[in-house]
């Protein structure tokens, strides 16, 4: 398309906030905020305790930090800007800027993705060949699966941001969402997205596929491992832990496929809000409970990072 077109519509609005009704809307704003600050807050926790306690210099919490950190930045894409347009009373975004924000936002979400499916198969080597565990998990390796998913989801967001470049945009610039979501953005368009479409459900499907794959051979390697264990103490602890990462990856998936990966005739606005909130909010916010407020190591680390920063600072 040329550069006329796709300059026709110089911003959008994104008017899902302010379509509700005003004591509404403060409720909205007051509880998008919370998660977001328990988000940050929670998720930085994770990454000080981390990075300053040796003892959890491990693959298992390397991938953790990581993980803390995408999702940091996954809801930092989106929601800032909706409480920023709400307390300025302006709900538009540039078109540049309507862009910027989808590419991000593919990234981490992809990142996202990869980083479930790496912990997955972290946790299959740990319970399923845990004397071989320090061989198979080194530290090149771990930073090879980490660096190799960055590879491949920079590549991929770029792929989705070039093809919804390359769209029209004439009349109609009113998302009815929070942020410059992908199929929203397609509804707008006055030109023909079949080839978006098409990729989003081949591509896209391929590698959610592959992905929820490997999460599911892990697991029932994980399932079959445990129920193998004479102690019952030892296996609800492994059934415990598999089972809230397994919650994590039900609800991250499974928003993302009723979302991305039916047709765009089944769509509807409020579902579509709805299911990626929970995937881009409620998700990363609950990362810090799941992952962390239940592990002795973690805790540990954390009241020593708090004490050493309080000792610090007096």
């Amino acid at each position: 398309m040329s550069g006329a077109n796709q300059s026709s519509v110089s911003e959008f609005l994104l008017l899902w906030l302010s379509r509700q009704p005003q004591q509404q809307q403060q409720l909205l704003f007051g509880l998008f905020l919370s998660m977001y600050l328990v988000t940050v807050l929670g998720n930085l926790l994770i990454i000080l305790a981390i990075s300053t306690d040796s003892r959890l210099h491990t693959p298992m919490y390397f991938f953790l930090s990581n993980l803390s950190f995408v999702d940091v930045c996954f809801s930092s894409t989106t929601v800032p800007k909706m409480l920023t347009n709400h307390i300025v009373g302006s709900q538009s975004i540039s078109f540049p800027g309507c862009l910027t924000q989808l590419y991000f936002f593919s990234l981490f979400a992809d990142m996202d993705s990869f980083l479930l499916s790496v912990m997955a198969y972290d946790r299959f080597v740990a319970v399923c060949h845990p004397l071989h565990y320090t061989t198979k998990m080194t530290p090149q390796l771990c930073a090879l699966l980490v660096s190799g998913s960055w590879g491949i989801c920079i590549l991929n967001a770029l792929l989705y941001t070039l093809l919804m470049a390359r769209l029209s945009f004439c009349a109609d610039n009113i998302i009815p969402h929070f942020f410059c979501d992908i199929s929203a953005l397609m509804d707008l368009s006055c030109s023909d997205t079949h080839l978006n479409e098409m990729v989003i459900l081949t591509e896209g499907a391929i590698i959610v596929i592959i992905l929820m794959v490997s999460i599911l051979v892990s697991y029932i390697c994980i399932t079959w491992a445990v129920l193998r264990v004479p102690s019952t103490k030892g296996k609800w602890k492994a059934f415990s832990t598999c089972g809230s990462h397994l919650a994590v990856v039900s609800l991250f998936y499974g928003t993302i496929i009723a979302v991305y990966l039916n047709p765009s005739s089944s769509h509807s606005a409020e579902t579509d809000t709805t299911a990626t909130v929970m995937y881009t909010v409620v998700t990363p916010m609950l990362n810090p409970f799941i992952y962390s407020l239940r592990n002795k190591d973690l805790k540990g680390a954390l009241r020593k990072a708090i004490s050493r920063k309080r000792f610090s600072s007096s």
